[in-house]
């Protein structure tokens, strides 16, 4: 029996006090769990053992401001409804502003972010507080590059922000969330865009963002030597006008043409100098030629030259000059005629015209303004010229040896000399 108290003076202390009626709360735990909070209530409704109206009217006022504080909390307590860009989260504050509650969820805001209500109101269980963050957006818009920034939680309302036409190709989709940062959107808006190809003209409405894409679009494709007035890279533009031309570079020619003779000459001292003879005629010869063509929507636009073959060589002209010197002719005594005899009349038709535009037609007139007869020779020009062997000047000399000089300076000067030389092929 010593044994067994000892055991049970273990699992239960108070068996030693001699209390027997506590083994049954030690045998059974939830039984001891009664006896601490009976002794709970007796030590805060008793001093020394009694009932005791102060310590309980204490208890109940500490109780008191206990319950009114819990009430307090709960109804201090609020439910928010937190819209973020569109990302909703329910939030638990004691907030009493939407500025409150935006800051106790930890957003920090600047100042060009958009907050509704605004940050100043006052919120309830309940309330909606709808948070737009300021996003700085790299925008593409047509090909130029601009930073946008924008509110808008989406694409959708970044195209509707910016003005552009609903039918605008986007580079992704509209629904797609927007980054604060880091965020890039390319937009096409829709052009008018006429295409010459082909020989027809076609005018189409597109969001294309080159000219390679609108002809894609539209069926035309471009052959290896084909060309387009735009190049495929450049960005389209409204009411642009891209024309295809077809090049073909396929075709050749063939043609004969041709070959021009040489002349040689050479001296003879039997001819006197002035004199010359051909010995033998010149003949052109022939060359063939063949071309490579670039035609340029059916019309030649250039061809280059791949090769030739001389078919007939070209015969060389051979001419005589004489060297030997003239015999000195008589001089005309000043005032007269020599009477020498002058050639045949050459080109007689010719110098009439002239000298009827000259003077009139008139062969021997001297008006005393240097000029002579019907050709109006200078006194240099009709000596230089051998005129001395009829006359002092031309006025002097015969209608035939006047043609007979003029024909030598024709020969070497052609009709500069006369200022109505035009007359000739009146």
């Amino acid at each position: 029996m010593p044994a067994a108290r000892s055991v049970a003076a273990q699992r239960c202390p108070e068996l030693t006090s001699g209390v027997l009626r506590r083994v049954f709360y030690c045998v059974f735990p939830r039984a001891r769990t009664v006896l601490k909070l009976r002794a709970i209530v007796v030590k805060l409704f008793t001093s020394d053992g009694k009932f005791s109206f102060v310590k309980v009217g204490t208890q109940l006022v500490v109780l008191c401001a206990l319950v009114v504080g819990l009430v307090a909390f709960v109804g201090n307590n609020k439910t928010i409804t937190l819209n973020v860009d569109g990302k909703v989260t329910s939030v638990q504050t004691f907030g009493g502003t939407v500025g409150q509650v935006v800051k106790s969820a930890k957003l920090d805001l600047k100042p060009a972010d958009r907050v509704s209500p605004s940050v100043d109101e006052t919120v309830e269980n309940g309330t909606v507080i709808n948070v737009n963050m300021a996003k700085a957006v790299k925008v593409s818009l047509d090909g130029s590059e601009k930073t946008v920034s924008t509110t808008s939680p989406d694409v959708a309302g970044l195209v509707t922000e910016l003005g552009v036409a609903s039918s605008s190709s986007v580079s992704v989709p509209k629904d797609a969330q927007l980054a604060v940062d880091g965020s890039f959107v390319s937009i096409t808006t829709p052009k008018s865009v006429s295409i010459v190809a082909d020989g027809k003209v076609t005018t189409a409405t597109t969001t294309a963002s080159t000219v390679e894409a609108v002809l894609a679009d539209a069926g035309v494709s471009l052959g290896v030597n084909d060309r387009s007035s735009q190049p495929g890279n450049a960005p389209v533009v409204n009411n642009m006008v891209v024309k295809v031309s077809r090049v073909d570079t396929g075709q050749t020619a063939a043609t004969t043409e041709d070959v021009k003779f040489e002349t040689m000459t050479s001296e003879s001292a039997d001819m006197f100098k002035g004199e010359k003879k051909v010995t033998q005629a010149g003949a052109a010869g022939k060359v063939e030629r063949t071309f490579k063509l670039v035609l340029v929507d059916g019309r030649e636009a250039s061809r280059t030259l791949v090769s030739e073959t001389v078919t007939v060589q070209p015969v060389t002209e051979q001419v005589t000059v004489g060297t030997k010197a003239k015999p000195a002719a008589a001089t005309a005594t000043a005032g007269t005629n020599t009477g020498a005899a002058a050639p045949a009349m050459m080109n007689e038709a010719m110098w009439d015209k002239i000298a009827q535009c000259e003077s009139g037609g008139n062969w021997s007139i001297n008006t005393g303004n240097g000029y002579y007869g019907g050709l109006q020779f200078d006194i240099q020009t009709w000596i230089g010229s051998g005129g001395g062997a009829y006359a002092p000047n031309a006025s002097l000399a015969t209608k035939a040896q006047q043609i007979d000089i003029a024909n030598r300076v024709y020969a070497q000067r052609g009709l500069q000399p006369w200022g109505c030389g035009w007359a000739a092929t009146s």
